[in-house]
């Protein structure tokens, strides 16, 4: 599967975004990794809907092409950062599944 230069810096730059703004969080309230995760996946959620809607108001002719445009590239960006992260938390609990005891 070959991802383009510019979605992979897209993807890279939206999950700098959300670490550093969950690290600066975490960093005050003393959260935890798995507050990390709830407020990266809450983020995600969020720009998913935001493409949907986007999307539904040019459907019904009152939405800007350019906004939804770049809204559902945002969502597409983030799907494909989620993906990448499942993947690769799939691959480390396997990797320490097969670890020898």
């Amino acid at each position: 599967m070959a991802i383009a230069a510019a979605a992979v810096s897209a993807a890279y730059q939206a999950a700098a975004k959300i670490g550093g703004e969950s690290a600066g969080a975490s960093a005050a309230q003393g959260s935890g990794f798995g507050d990390f995760l709830s407020h990266a996946l809450k983020d995600a959620v969020g720009t998913m809907k935001a493409g949907e809607q986007a999307a539904a108001q040019q459907a019904a002719g009152q939405g800007d092409i350019v906004n939804v445009v770049n809204a559902v590239n945002q969502a597409e960006i983030t799907l494909d950062t989620v993906v990448a992260v499942r993947d690769k938390v799939i691959q480390a609990y396997q990797s320490i599944m097969q670890m020898p005891i």
